[in-house]
């Protein structure tokens, strides 16, 4: 689906863009850019900005006119940060993504075509387009670069098709030890537990075994309901070592003072 999107570059001024186009890109798995009329490309500036994306600059259609780009596309949509005077459908970048994930999923060829730094696309050209796709920028601080225009296009596309593939739009991330995290104590792990608790708390002075009330029998409980699994009780485990050998040490110091 996502190879019947391209991205097209309309005169573009500044290699180093068409580099950061391309790496946006191939981030969010787009890979047909289309250059129309480009002033310095190639270069070794928009390798540069393209970090690893030089597969997309090496197959990029280079083209000396918008309609040249257009060839054979169902679905145009032209990105303007100013108001025309010429009312014309209006998307949004999520729209944009969702219309453009419909329209290739169907077949259809779908150009999101991008303006010169400077001055964007002309009436002439978006008029090329069925819509118009509007960045809601701040409007005190509306222009963005190009690349980033691409990023933030390119990006709902990814998500509207990862919603289009019943795909997650977040990835887990396992512990190496995800084994140990998943696997429960067992009853006699758990025993063993209570008694280092006790002893513990025990030696730090929070539990007189002469009048033990109903403290292990609370934290029974409260450690019985926590469904505690094995790393996790290896961490509880390692720290009552460390309070145990803390504690004893500070009794030792003690008796040396007083002596």
């Amino acid at each position: 689906m996502l190879d019947n999107i391209r991205v097209v570059l309309v005169n573009t001024s500044h290699p180093g863009n068409i580099g950061g186009a391309a790496r946006a890109m191939k981030n969010m798995g787009l890979s047909r850019l289309v250059l129309v009329d480009p002033i310095d490309f190639p270069s070794g500036d928009a390798v540069a900005r393209a970090s690893g994306a030089t597969d997309i600059l090496d197959n990029a259609q280079i083209v000396g006119t918008l309609e040249e780009a257009l060839v054979g596309c169902t679905l145009v949509l032209g990105t303007s940060a100013r108001d025309r005077r010429i009312p014309w459908p209006l998307l949004d970048p999520r729209e944009c993504g969702v219309t453009s994930c419909e329209q290739a999923r169907q077949g259809g060829e779908v150009a999101l075509v991008f303006g010169r730094e400077y001055a964007g696309l002309t009436n002439e050209e978006l008029q090329r387009c069925q819509f118009h796709v509007h960045i809601p920028s701040n409007p005190d601080f509306s222009s963005l670069n190009l690349a980033a225009a691409v990023q933030v296009l390119a990006y709902e596309v990814r998500m509207a098709w990862l919603a289009a593939e019943n795909q997650p739009t977040k990835v887990e991330k396992f512990e190496s030890t995800s084994m140990l995290s998943s696997q429960a104590v067992t009853a006699d792990e758990l025993e063993s537990f209570y008694s280092h608790l006790e002893l513990a708390l025990v030696e730090i002075g929070f539990l007189d075994p002469t009048k033990p009330r109903h403290l292990m029998s609370r934290l029974r409980r409260l450690y019985g309901r926590s469904g505690i699994s094995k790393l996790e009780m290896n961490i509880l485990r390692g720290v009552l070592t460390e309070t145990v050998k803390a504690a004893r040490g500070e009794h030792h110091k003690q008796g040396k003072d007083d002596v």
